[in-house]
């Protein structure tokens, strides 16, 4: 029998699967369904730009005074609007739907990290198991259903935008444009990348916009609120509100957050690199906007399965060598990309990069995820927020150059900030290796000496007030 911890990863899970159906085959058709003026990429942007600016202030504040599960309701319906935005595509529709989206993404997250972090300590003490290898664990089994929801997104949209009569023919000359042979700018202007019918697209975003609503009730009529005595007490107490304003900012002092900024960057890069040029240089420009959901299936079902992998496998290698393992995968692919021409006939080739890449991100979700929260356990709000903060800086930089660099530049700047992530994790895992970061347990015993920090902020926030 399934412990209620679990259950209630498993509740979080199914809802993500839900909603990230919805989310995820909408993202991965923007560059190609919108591409007019760049609109697509542009609301992409929009969204990550919001998670920074709501990663500022929003998840301490909200998950404090709503707790995990309603903020994490909250969130989803921010999505929802997404889905209803493509109904109507225009700068008018995207631009706003984007801005929700993006203020309810970073609590969305922050609250499901924090979730997991203290569902993961619970488990591990009653087990009198390790905390970390508890909470790897939990975010291996999340990432494993969370991923998987690329396979039914995608599905979905390759299904019914399969029934398009008015497909295109590739021709050779269109060819030459595709990967990075060309510059990859002009690409929206072929015959690839044609607007299905409207009658499909509205179909789609229906089928999308239903399976969020349905990630809703799955949430807050199924998942435990377990944390509404800390989140009654806080109320309560009414904790200063800048104190609770400045807190992602404050973690910001802690020198290995700051380390880590690469790394969580490069996770927002690696993302938006495939769901954007990957999908549309390569995919729709050689293939059609038709075979995008296939070619990323094969993307989301590696992703769903190495993180159920690589989560329990990593209190065995450690996370190093899976770090290590993800960073060489994505070199070679980033390098192969560099000089493949994408061509029909070489139809094998389309997947074999997307199940690489899914394999690689699978563990940079699910063990930068774990670091956070083993790194930070006492702030765990504060550090969800800042790692949501920097990896949607990575997805607003490269979605907002999209349109302007060529594909090679892009290449070589996604290979740059690799080998930046490559040369700082390091320093952060060998501080941890030598000095570790005290368990949920052993930190009781510092609340003294929080206590007296939370005196001091509060006079502080007093004199500011």
């Amino acid at each position: 029998m399934i412990s209620r911890n679990f259950k209630n990863v498993l509740v979080v899970s199914l809802g993500f699967l839900f909603l990230f159906t919805a989310y995820g085959g909408l993202q991965n058709l923007q560059s190609s369904l919108n591409a007019e003026q760049g609109m697509g990429v542009a609301s992409l942007s929009v969204v990550y730009a919001s998670i920074i600016v709501s990663s500022m202030f929003l998840p301490p504040i909200m998950i404090k005074n709503l707790g995990c599960k309603w903020t994490i309701v909250a969130g989803m319906a921010c999505y929802i609007s997404y889905s209803f935005g493509n109904l109507y595509p225009g700068w008018y529709t995207l631009i706003p739907t984007s801005v929700v989206l993006g203020l309810g993404g970073s609590p969305l997250w922050s609250a499901k990290c924090t979730y997991l972090t203290i569902s993961g300590n619970k488990q591990a003490a009653s087990e009198g198991k390790k905390g970390s290898d508890i909470i790897n664990q939990y975010f291996g089994v999340f990432f494993f259903m969370f991923q998987s929801a690329a396979v039914w997104g995608n599905l979905m949209s390759s299904l019914i935008f399969g029934q398009d009569a008015s497909i295109a023919d590739i021709s050779e000359e269109q060819l030459q444009s595709c990967g990075a042979a060309d510059c990859g700018l002009n690409i929206s202007s072929n015959s690839t990348t044609t607007r299905p019918a409207e009658k499909l697209v509205w179909t789609l975003v229906g089928c999308y916009i239903g399976v969020g609503v349905l990630a809703m009730l799955i949430v807050a009529v199924f998942l435990d609120n377990i944390d509404r005595e800390q989140t009654s007490q806080f109320r309560g107490n009414r904790e200063p509100f800048c104190r609770t304003f400045l807190a992602t900012f404050r973690l910001l002092k802690d020198w290995r957050l700051v380390t880590l900024i690469p790394l969580t960057m490069y996770s927002g890069f690696e993302q938006s690199f495939l769901s954007g040029e990957y999908t549309k240089n390569y995919v729709t420009c050689a293939l059609g906007i038709h075979q995008v959901g296939f070619v990323m299936m094969c993307f989301g079902a590696c992703n769903a399965l190495c993180s159920f992998l690589f989560g329990r496998l990593a209190q065995y290698t450690g996370r190093a060598a899976l770090f290590c393992l993800a960073a060489v995968t994505n070199f070679c692919c980033i390098i192969a990309l560099l000089f493949w021409r994408p061509h029909p006939d070489q139809l094998a080739v389309f997947f074999v990069f997307p199940a690489l890449w899914g394999m690689a991100d699978a563990i940079w979700q699910t063990q930068t995820n774990a670091l956070y929260g083993v790194l930070f356990s006492r702030n765990k709000e504060a550090a969800f927020a800042n790692y949501r903060m920097w990896e949607s800086l990575g997805f607003v930089i490269a979605f907002a150059y999209s349109t302007f660099l060529c594909l090679e530049y892009k290449l070589y700047i996604l290979l740059a900030v690799l080998l930046l992530t490559v040369f700082t994790y390091p320093i952060v895992e060998f501080n941890e290796h030598k000095n570790p970061t005290p368990s949920t347990k052993e930190a009781v015993h510092l609340n003294d000496k929080e206590a007296a920090q939370a005196d001091e902020n509060k006079i502080t926030c007093q004199t500011l007030m």
